[in-house]
């Protein structure tokens, strides 16, 4: 059975252990709308995505309406800690074997990940509710909200190589779902924790990477050293298909240094509770 963090492992001890880090989807907030945001200039082409019904045979369940927000301006990058030596042809095997796990044995009402994508490059929806619209997932424990999730099938800790074909899938992934709120993947954004057990007290507002890893929200290793590692490169490429100018090296480097130093002081501390964004639910 897979759930997402450590196949192999006994349902039980697996149920502690990969759940840590996620949740269920927050019920719908009742929170004032955010005003309608001004056309995005820069955007991106909406990348081949293969549905659910593709994955999901005869493995479906009936489940509750689909959660919604307002609008993405995060994406959260996870790894699947699955091995890297599928054939892409078994991929959708592997997603249903997600989707059977976290149903069964975390008792979910559909897969957390709002989008996968496998070692060729291959995308596939995820979580139901529309590829195009703002789903809520159940990816990143406290920041669930106002995101997506994607998750790469595969191991992705320090050393292994991540496939170029599945960085270019990400980025083109991150470029269109960010650009439907004219968000630059490369900027941070404010997000507000609606769980003590994320990095950030429930209520604190947190800036965080609009292209991030499970782990600048959470306690984690996930997505893996290496595909963390890769996460600038990606961003830089998701902001060039959006048909913006190209950072330079020493810009890069201070974003970089900038969210190193907010991720060091973030256990524990509490800042700007008073600044919740409209439309966010706690």
């Amino acid at each position: 059975m897979l759930l997402g963090c450590l196949p192999g492992v006994a349902a039980a001890v697996a149920l502690v252990l990969c759940a840590y880090g996620v949740e269920r989807a927050a019920e719908p907030s009742a929170a004032a709308p955010v005003p309608a945001r001004e056309t995005a200039a820069y955007t991106a082409a909406r990348p081949p995505i293969v549905p659910r019904t593709a994955w999901m045979g005869d493995a479906g369940r009936e489940q509750p309406p689909p959660r919604y927000d307002d609008e993405v301006v995060a994406v959260f990058v996870h790894h699947t800690d699955s091995p890297n030596d599928y054939d892409c042809a078994e991929a959708p095997a592997h997603i249903r074997g997600l989707y059977e796990g976290q149903i069964t044995a975390r008792d979910w009402d559909d897969i957390g990940y709002n989008f996968l994508v496998d070692r060729c490059g291959i995308i596939y929806e995820g979580r139901a509710g529309g590829a195009g619209r703002p789903v809520t997932g159940a990816h990143t424990q406290g920041f669930n909200h106002r995101s997506t999730g994607v998750a790469a099938l595969g191991t992705f800790s320090a050393g292994v190589p991540v496939p170029p074909a599945m960085e270019r899938a990400i980025a083109a992934l991150a470029a269109w779902k960010l650009g439907l709120s004219g968000t630059d993947p490369r900027s941070d954004v404010r997000l507000v924790s609606s769980n003590d057990g994320s990095r950030y007290a429930a209520g604190t507002t947190a800036m965080l990477p609009a292209l991030a890893g499970h782990s600048d929200g959470f306690m984690t290793s996930c997505p893996g050293a290496a595909l963390q590692a890769r996460l600038p490169e990606i961003r830089e490429a998701a902001a060039k298909l959006q048909g913006r100018r190209t950072d330079t090296g020493d810009r890069r480097e201070q974003r970089q240094e900038a969210r190193e130093e907010q991720q060091e002081e973030a256990p524990g501390e509490v800042a700007g509770q008073d600044g919740r964004v409209a439309g966010v639910p706690r």
